[in-house]
């Protein structure tokens, strides 16, 4: 039998089924409706309060005012702009646009209450108007309308942009007062799987919904994290695994347990306590081997009683890949032009703040380590190469990186720049070259990819990028495995969408400044 520990209890030593310690809190939780509820873990909620928690509050006037405004947001500015063209039945055609919009958004789900969802995105929003403007041409084809087919879609350019605006004031509402607690994790492997487990699921993912509160450790090691460790399974697998794991699941009131598998616990093992896990109200859930893969990537397969699951290969070519290029050129040509008057300010600043040319050229590498030219604004004195060596003691970046918080190279004018990240506007130039994309990791100096082992030379997969998540999760204040963890990520699972969300970030980042130096 396995051997249980409860915590403020005097029960310790073997136990059997019959004598599994009780849940302690002072409801007793139903364990019948946890076993219904077992596939929709990890959503289901641990209380039912007598009042609606904070997120349904929120959706209860989220979902009306969305609808409402969106609706009367596609029908006025279309109605308007409709009269002001001249167009025949104006009003008529605005309230079936309103009606087709308002039907567009229902069916893609973007009004469901409940946590904001990713798909109900800026990009989401996009599809919804261009799945709009489809039905609406079908419509004025079939029904041969008289109204002007590119007065009709400029007037349903305004409805797209309200929606856009309502979408984003109502998830961030969402958002703010979305707050389910923590599921409380019981962990279940070997010493080295309590580790990896109790190490990833910390504050951040407690954030995200998981807090680990105890352990069941597979074998004689004993976890070097510091987590409760509630019973023990021996390693030869002739312990009654399924009561140890409930009497801690019972004892620390836990919402999900998570097995990590390994040598000691796999198989049929594995399977027996998936069965009593199961039968004893407590959902289960299995960590996969593979780390650093989206689930849009992974497809679950059942073949001669065998679990497969299917991974994707990452994005390198197709209609992605196509769409990503055309939105860097053509987002670098706007943002060069809509910038001009503060690159012109900006590179007049720094000519007239300090000796020297006004921008500083660097080779970096990029895709598949072939060097470019990288363009910057100069943000340092005409000498700082020569004077590197002089602060090599000074070094307070990570892995390859040279950084220094307070560098004196740094000129008064470049600490501004640095700090706001306008110093990089000039590889706009680059992206519009092809030498860099909008989006992606950060391009090294040669030294720093010679230094590259096979992991991280992986970096180099993809164009490197203006901004990334590197630059929107804390820049020089991650260390540089966080670093190397970021962009390999990227490499491995961007898309359109993904790039659109580090745009977006990047806003929020660049005005924090935080880790910019």
């Amino acid at each position: 039998m396995g051997h249980v520990e409860t915590p403020d209890s005097d029960i310790s030593g073997p136990v059997g089924l019959r004598r599994l310690p009780r849940p302690r809190s002072t409801a007793p939780r139903n364990r019948t409706t946890a076993l219904e509820q077992l596939w929709r873990a990890p959503t289901a909620q641990r209380d039912l309060p007598d009042q609606l928690p904070p997120g349904r509050r929120a959706a209860r006037w989220g979902t009306p005012f969305a609808v409402l405004t969106e609706t009367v947001g596609m029908a006025v500015p279309a109605w308007a702009v409709l009269s002001s063209r001249g167009q025949p039945v104006a009003l008529p055609t605005a309230v079936v646009a309103a009606l087709v919009w308002a039907g567009v958004r229902a069916v893609r789900g973007r009004w469901t209450a409940g946590p904001p969802r990713s798909t109900a995105g800026a990009v989401g929003g996009l599809g919804d108007w261009l799945v709009f403007v489809g039905l609406l041409a079908v419509a004025w084809a079939v029904a041969g309308a008289a109204v002007d087919p590119t007065v009709a879609l400029v007037a349903a350019a305004p409805g797209g942009a309200v929606t856009a605006a309502v979408a984003t004031a109502v998830r961030r509402r969402a958002r703010a007062t979305h707050r389910r607690p923590a599921l409380r994790v019981l962990v279940v492997g070997e010493a080295s799987g309590v580790d990896t487990v109790a190490g990833a699921l910390g504050p951040r993912a407690q954030r995200e919904g998981y807090a680990v509160v105890a352990a069941v450790p597979v074998g004689a090691a004993e976890p070097d994290h510091p987590v409760p460790v509630t019973g023990r399974l021996g390693a030869d697998g002739t312990d009654d695994d399924v009561s140890t794991v409930l009497a801690g699941a019972y004892a620390y009131d836990v919402d999900l347990v998570l097995v990590a598998p390994g040598p000691l616990l796999c198989g049929d093992r594995l399977r027996r306590l998936g069965w009593g896990l199961q039968d004893g109200g407590v959902a289960l859930c299995v960590l996969s081997a593979l780390t650093g893969i989206t689930t849009a990537r992974v497809r679950p397969a059942s073949v001669a009683g065998m679990t497969l699951l299917h991974v994707a290969p990452p994005l390198r070519r197709g209609p992605q890949v196509a769409v990503k290029s055309a939105l860097d050129r053509s987002g670098a040509l706007a943002g060069l032009a809509l910038l001009a008057p503060l690159l012109l300010a900006v590179a007049l600043g720094v000519r007239l703040s300090s000796r020297g040319p006004v921008f500083h050229r660097q080779i970096r590498h990029g895709r598949h380590d072939r060097p470019f030219t990288l363009w910057k604004f100069r943000t340092m004195v005409v000498d700082a190469e020569s004077r590197k060596a002089e602060l090599t003691t000074a070094d307070e970046g990570a892995g390859p990186l040279f950084k220094m918080r307070h560098d004196p190279r740094v000129t008064g004018i470049g600490r501004a720049l640095r700090r706001t990240s306008i110093d990089e506007l000039p590889q706009l130039l680059n992206v519009l070259r092809g030498d860099m994309s909008l989006v992606g990791p950060r391009p090294p100096l040669p030294e720093e990819a010679a230094k590259y082992d096979d992991r991280e030379r992986r970096r180099l997969a993809v164009k490197p990028g203006l901004t990334g998540l590197w630059q929107v999760s804390g820049r020089s204040d991650l260390s540089w495995e966080e670093s190397v963890s970021l962009d390999l990520w990227y490499v491995d699972n961007w898309s359109v969408s993904t790039d659109m969300n580090l745009l977006a970030r990047t806003v929020r980042a660049v005005t924090d400044g935080r880790g910019a130096y």
